[in-house]
């Protein structure tokens, strides 16, 4: 169901291109109403569900753009709704925390999210965060040539399918996750500074801070069957930030 009693003035049309859809799942009924009327006058088809087995179902369902997740939902929390969220679905997926805890961010992104807002924020900027991570590229269209694939030792990536292969055997990763890692690979040996990476990955507008970039290369560095001090794919430079080592 999409609910637009509240409507933000003073914002643009919604664009022409083809609609895209979001699911909001919070049981704060006002604010979901509000952050659902600024995304809709923004084009979106967009769901509210406070609940968080009937939004699972929903989202199975709808295969939405992306998810705008509450972590505090009553009964299954978001934390939970996430991890369940990560076994069928790669949208994705914004947390929202009523605390300031870091322990509240670690956990959310832990589970899977791309990223973070606490409350109380700017359904404006919560409207650009969602546009900027939709506006990154996702050509399916063309499956590229053999040696157009990012190698790098076992590891293979390719760009038009968004899958990865180490050694032969496939590697489920996140939107975000995949474009961390892509973003490496195409840059051989070079080193990123976290600010580097959140622009190149996340957005110049996203305005995070540099521990979301530790937490997604520890997903990766998981998904390798890496441990950090010995870390042949994604390599830490002391001081500095990440670099795509050579592999094995």
């Amino acid at each position: 169901m999409v609910h637009m009693e509240t409507k933000p003035e003073g914002l643009p049309s919604p664009p022409s291109t083809a609609m895209q859809s979001a699911v909001i799942v919070d049981d704060e009924r006002d604010l979901a109403d509000l952050v659902a009327g600024y995304l809709a006058r923004e084009g979106f088809a967009v769901t509210i569900e406070a609940d968080g087995n009937r939004a699972i179902a929903k989202i199975r369902e709808l295969k939405p753009d992306i998810v705008i997740l509450d972590l505090g939902l009553p009964g299954m929390d978001g934390v939970e709704v996430c991890r369940v969220l990560r076994t069928f679905t790669d949208c994705y997926v914004l947390m929202l925390t009523a605390r300031t805890e870091e322990i509240d961010k670690l956990i959310g992104l832990s589970v899977g999210a791309d990223d973070y807002m606490t409350k109380p924020f700017s359904p404006r900027e919560l409207v650009a965060r969602v546009k900027t991570m939709l506006r990154r590229p996702r050509s399916t269209e063309t499956a590229p040539a053999p040696e157009t694939a990012l190698r790098v030792g076992e590891l293979v990536i390719d760009s038009s399918s968004r899958e990865v292969t180490l050694a032969g055997e496939s590697l489920h990763l996140t939107r975000t996750e995949f474009d961390l890692l892509e973003h490496l690979a195409a840059n051989p040996k070079r080193v990123f500074t976290r600010d580097q990476l959140l622009e190149a990955v996340w957005g110049s507008s996203w305005g995070a801070d540099g521990q979301l970039v530790d937490v997604h290369v520890g997903h990766l560095r998981k998904k390798l069957g890496e441990r950090a001090a010995a870390a042949s794919y994604i390599q830490t430079i002391r001081g500095v930030g990440y670099r795509m080592g050579e592999g094995t």
